[in-house]
Order: C-alpha cells, then sequence, then structure tokens
C-alpha cells in the first residue's frame, strides 16, 4: 500500500507521483480527501479574479497561448496596458462581486523597467488598498524588480511552469524551465507568495503530468497555490485540434496534487467551463478549494459569474468576501 502520510514533505520522487496518478479513483479521490480535510475547511473556496491588462503581441511562442505573435491565424483583439485606475475600478468591481484576490495578467515575455512597470506597480497598490489579494503574471522578471513587487505589497506572483521539463521543449522553444524557476525563486527571496501550476491536455503523458507535480511539490516551501489548467484548443494555435481533458483526468490531478502538496490552495483554473456543477464538485472533494471566479479568463471564456454563484448555493460553499 502507498504511503500518502499528512505530513509535508518536498523530496516526493516522480515514481511515487506517478503511481498515485495511477491509483483506482475512488480510493485516490478518498486519501485526498482524508488529507484535504487535515489541513483545510473543505467548505472554504477561495474565489479569484482574473484580468488581462495587456493582451496579444506576446514575443513566446507557447503552442497553447492564444497571445503569441506567432500564432498569426488566431483572432483576437489586441489591447496595451490598461490604466492604472479602471484596473482598480475592475477591481473593485470584482469584490463587489464576491471575489477575494485579483489577479492580472499582462502578455509579455518580461518585465522591463519604466513608465508601463510603474502602472503595474500602482494597479497592485490600489488592488491591495481595496482590502483584496493582489496577484501579478508579467513573465519573468529580475532581482530588483520582484523586490519593487514586493514593496508595493504584492501577494503572489503566477508563473506556471506549465508540463513536465522532458516534456516542456514540445510547448515552449522561447523561454527555458531553468529562466521560470530562476523567476520564482526570485519572488521567494522577496517573501511573495507563489502561485504555480500547470496545464493537461496537450499531448503530454501520465509520467510527465507526475513529473510536473514532482517539480511542484519538491520546492520548499510548496507554492501557496497551484494552479490546474486543462487545454483549451484555440483555434489558430498548434494545439487547436487536441482532444478536451476527460474531468476524471482532472480529478486525479487535483487529487495528487492535494495529498503531495496538503496545505496548497488548489486552484481550478483554465477550462473549469467545459465541467458541469457535478464534475466540479468532484474535483473539490479531490481536494480543489479555489477557483477563477468570472466571466473571462484571461481571453478565453469561463464558467461565468451568475452559474458560480448557483453553483456554490447548491454545494453550500462559503463564500470569501
Amino acid at each position: 500500500m502507498l504511503d500518502t502520510g499528512q505530513d509535508i514533505r518536498s523530496n516526493w520522487t516522480v515514481d511515487e507521483v506517478e503511481a498515485l496518478l495511477r491509483l483506482p479513483l475512488l480510493d485516490l479521490v478518498g486519501r485526498a480527501n482524508t488529507i484535504h480535510r487535515t489541513y483545510h475547511d473543505p467548505e472554504d473556496i477561495q474565489k479569484a479574479s482574473l484580468l488581462s491588462i495587456k493582451t496579444g503581441s506576446c514575443p513566446e511562442d507557447c503552442a497553447y497561448c492564444p497571445q503569441s505573435a506567432h500564432h498569426r491565424e488566431v483572432e483576437l483583439t489586441k489591447e496595451k496596458l490598461m490604466d492604472p485606475g479602471h484596473v482598480v475600478s475592475l477591481a473593485k468591481q470584482a469584490r463587489e462581486a464576491g471575489a477575494e484576490r485579483f489577479c492580472m495578467g499582462a502578455a509579455w515575455r518580461q518585465v522591463r523597467d519604466g513608465e508601463e512597470f510603474d502602472n503595474v506597480l500602482e494597479m497592485v497598490r490600489g488592488v491591495r488598498n481595496l482590502g483584496m489579494e493582489a496577484c501579478v503574471t508579467l513573465g519573468m522578471l529580475k532581482p530588483h524588480q520582484a523586490q519593487r513587487l514586493a514593496d508595493a505589497g504584492l501577494t503572489a506572483y503566477n508563473h506556471n511552469l506549465d508540463t513536465s521539463p522532458e516534456f516542456y521543449g514540445e510547448i515552449i522553444g522561447t523561454r527555458t524551465y531553468q529562466d521560470r524557476l530562476e523567476t520564482l525563486s526570485y519572488c521567494r527571496d522577496e517573501g511573495i507568495d507563489l502561485c504555480c501550476g500547470g496545464i493537461i491536455g496537450m499531448g503530454e503523458s501520465l509520467r510527465d503530468r507526475a513529473s510536473l507535480l514532482q517539480v511542484l511539490a519538491s520546492f520548499d516551501p510548496h507554492p501557496e497555490s497551484v494552479p490546474i489548467n486543462t487545454l483549451i484548443p484555440i483555434k489558430g494555435t498548434p494545439l487547436e485540434h487536441r482532444e478536451k481533458v476527460s474531468i476524471f483526468d482532472l480529478v486525479r490531478m487535483v487529487a495528487t496534487a492535494r495529498i503531495t502538496m496538503p496545505a496548497t490552495r488548489v486552484r481550478l483554473s483554465a477550462g473549469r467551463s467545459d465541467f458541469s456543477t457535478a464534475e466540479q464538485a468532484l474535483c473539490f472533494l479531490a481536494g480543489a478549494n479555489s477557483v477563477f471566479y468570472g466571466d473571462v479568463l484571461l481571453t478565453a471564456p469561463n464558467a461565468g459569474t451568475q452559474n458560480d454563484r448557483n453553483m456554490f448555493t447548491l454545494l453550500g460553499a462559503i463564500a470569501e468576501d
């Protein structure tokens, strides 16, 4: 029998994680739920709102992303960096709708010092002044930029690993895995929480999924939040013909993330709108305790605020305000 334990550890092996992913589903979910209840209130589901503050023309070549300038056939309205005052007003609306965390994403390869970065810092300060958690995803950082974000009060930095080190080169060629790890280390050094996860459904193997989770679970401490995304096949991207992910594959990823990272927020992210309330409830049972909340997720459709309100009412979950 596998020893899942309830102690937080950072020495999981890929073989151990893969063995968890291969467990009979109900056994896996049962183990994950036991650990989830040890570390979390099972009715506490965090709601985070996500806004694209600068859209399109990204020089990265990520095969899944419609914002990449490499994918010229994608139909996307490009937008320059938004005005800080407007962003803060949208954050206030999100707060009034029930969101606790406000996440801001800019389609950049890396942060450049100057007026645009200064504007992002102003956005962070504005969101924090609303009493909300503030998270940004801006691409690669240098150490002094992480320090400036920390000084502005940033709660968390999102920088996903996307997939396993072994499969990574099949998806991205313009940035290395080590580049991502370095940016995460700069944020950790400044006391910024890490929001770091990946995507399933891009053609990776079960071993790749295990390897991704093993890398995340090897962080010490673990990332404070781990978003689990299912690929949204966007027309015009290299992955447009990939089949949609099965709910059972998503549940296995959520449950295994919960077992290997007991205290982490496991967030249902991109692709959630493809799943019914009952299917999402199975994910919550398996250990998910955060969602991206709102009608749009960067440039992709999301479950919708009213649909989520109905779901949370049905589930009886605590609505964090």
